[in-house]
C-alpha cells in the first residue's frame, strides 16, 4: 500500500516527519530573486535630481552667508531675493494647484497669515540670534553647523508627490527641517548686524522649509522640469562657488557627478551581485483578501 501525499500543513496529521521535505520537489521549488525588480540607468540618474537639488540649495546657502560675513554682499539684497523667491515660489505652487488641486483657496489667508506671522517673529528675534553663541568659539560653531547639515542631507525627504495626491509629513523630513534651521541659526549668530541675520534667516526659511514642498510638487509633473530645476540649482550653486574659491566649485562638481552620475551606475553594476534564493524552507507568508 502506497503512502498518502505529503501535503505543506501543520493541521493534518500525516505518516512523515515534521521535517520531511518531498526529494523530487525541493530544488524545483527554488527561486532566484522572486521579488527583484532591476534598476535602469536614467530613471534611477532621474530619480537622483532630488539630491542634486538639495545639495545646490545647501551650497548656495552657505556662499550667501559667507558673503555676509565677509561684508561683500549687502544684506538687504538678500532680503528683496527672498521676498521675490516667496511671491515667485507661491505664484508657482498657485499655478500648479490650479492645475491639479491639492489645497482649497480657504487655506490662502492662512498662508499669507503664516508668512506675515513669520517674517514679524524674525524681524523681533534678530538681535536675540545675532548674540545667541556669543560666548563660543567659531570652530566649535563650524563643526556644529556641518553635523547639522549633513544630518538635513541624510534624513531629507526625496520621495515625489503624484498629482492629486495629498502631502504627508514625515518624521525624517521635519527632522531634517529642523537641523538646517538650527544650523542656519548657529550661523547666523556669527554675523555682524541684525539686519544681516534677518535676511539670512529669512533666505534659509525659503530654501529649507518652502523650496522642500515646491519640489516635490515639480517632481510629480515631468522629467524635463525636475532636470530644468536640477541644472538652474546646480548651475547657480557653481557660479556662486566659483566666485569664493575654484578649489572649492571643483568639489562641489565632483559631488554632483558621483551623485547624480557615477552613484546610479555604481548601483546598476552592483545589480548583478544579488543573490536572494527563496525554497520551501521559507516561513510562509499569510496572504490577506482585503474586502
Amino acid at each position: 500500500m502506497s503512502s498518502p501525499s505529503w501535503k505543506k500543513v501543520l493541521w493534518e496529521r500525516q505518516p512523515y516527519p515534521d521535517s520531511f521535505i518531498p526529494p523530487e520537489s525541493f530544488l524545483s521549488a527554488l527561486r532566484r530573486n522572486p521579488n527583484f525588480t532591476p534598476y535602469t540607468y536614467w530613471p534611477l540618474a532621474s530619480l537622483c535630481c532630488a539630491i542634486t537639488q538639495h545639495l545646490g540649495a545647501v551650497f548656495t546657502f552657505l556662499v550667501v552667508f559667507v558673503r555676509l560675513k565677509e561684508r561683500s554682499l549687502d544684506a538687504r539684497v538678500v532680503l528683496w531675493i527672498s521676498v521675490t523667491l516667496f511671491m515667485l515660489g507661491y505664484l508657482a505652487w498657485e499655478v500648479l494647484n490650479y492645475a491639479n488641486p491639492v489645497h482649497g483657496p480657504s487655506t490662502r489667508s492662512k498662508v499669507f497669515k503664516s508668512s506675515l506671522l513669520v517674517f514679524l517673529a524674525l524681524m523681533g528675534l534678530a538681535p536675540v540670534l545675532r548674540t545667541l553663541t556669543a560666548a563660543t568659539s567659531s570652530d566649535s560653531i563650524w563643526a556644529l553647523s556641518a553635523c547639522l547639515f549633513l544630518l538635513n542631507t541624510l534624513l531629507a525627504d526625496y520621495s515625489c508627490m503624484k498629482p492629486g495626491s495629498h502631502t504627508q509629513e514625515r518624521l525624517t523630513s521635519v527632522l531634517s527641517m529642523n537641523a538646517a534651521m538650527s544650523s542656519s541659526v548657529v550661523l547666523a549668530s556669527r554675523l555682524p548686524d541684525d539686519l544681516s541675520v534677518f535676511s539670512l534667516i529669512l533666505f534659509a526659511v525659503q530654501l529649507f522649509a518652502l523650496f522642500p514642498i515646491l519640489r516635490h510638487r515639480f517632481w510629480g509633473i515631468s522629467t524635463a522640469l525636475q532636470a530644468f530645476v536640477t541644472i538652474s540649482i546646480s548651475t547657480l550653486s557653481l557660479i556662486l562657488t566659483m566666485s569664493l574659491s575654484v578649489s572649492v566649485c571643483m568639489v562641489v562638481i565632483g559631488i554632483y557627478v558621483a551623485v547624480n552620475f557615477i552613484a546610479p551606475g555604481v548601483l546598476v553594476w552592483a545589480q548583478k551581485y544579488k543573490n536572494e534564493i527563496r525554497g520551501p524552507w521559507d516561513v510562509a507568508v499569510p496572504r490577506l483578501n482585503w474586502t
